[in-house]
């Protein structure tokens, strides 16, 4: 896996600039997880991806990844590849799927 150094890293926090609408001094990383991975995935840094995997550890993210609904091709293809889930498990393939017209 790419980032399966990552517990080597040393620890940094995310950048401010994905999360730039709301308050950091007072924001609840636990609770808004699914955010930060999203806004990791779609916009972070390598920084940002080591920093969310020490924050919230391998296993969770990519628990908290199968459960984004709205990513788009590019990065949906990147979190199958690097985090090994098939296309099936992601909620965004399954709900691209039940919108697809034909």
């Amino acid at each position: 896996m790419l980032f399966s150094d990552f517990k080597s890293k040393p620890y940094k926090e995310i950048s401010t600039s994905l999360l730039w609408e709301y308050d950091l001094k007072n924001f609840d990383y636990q609770g808004m997880k699914l955010l930060v991975v999203q806004r990791v995935i779609e916009r972070g840094r390598m920084d940002d991806f080591y920093a969310m995997l020490n924050l919230y550890g391998l296993e969770e993210v990519i628990k908290t990844l199968k459960k984004i609904k709205m990513l788009n091709k590019k990065d949906m293809n990147f979190v199958s590849v690097v985090f090994e889930i098939p296309f099936e498990e992601l909620r965004c393939y399954r709900e691209q799927q039940l919108t697809k017209s034909y």
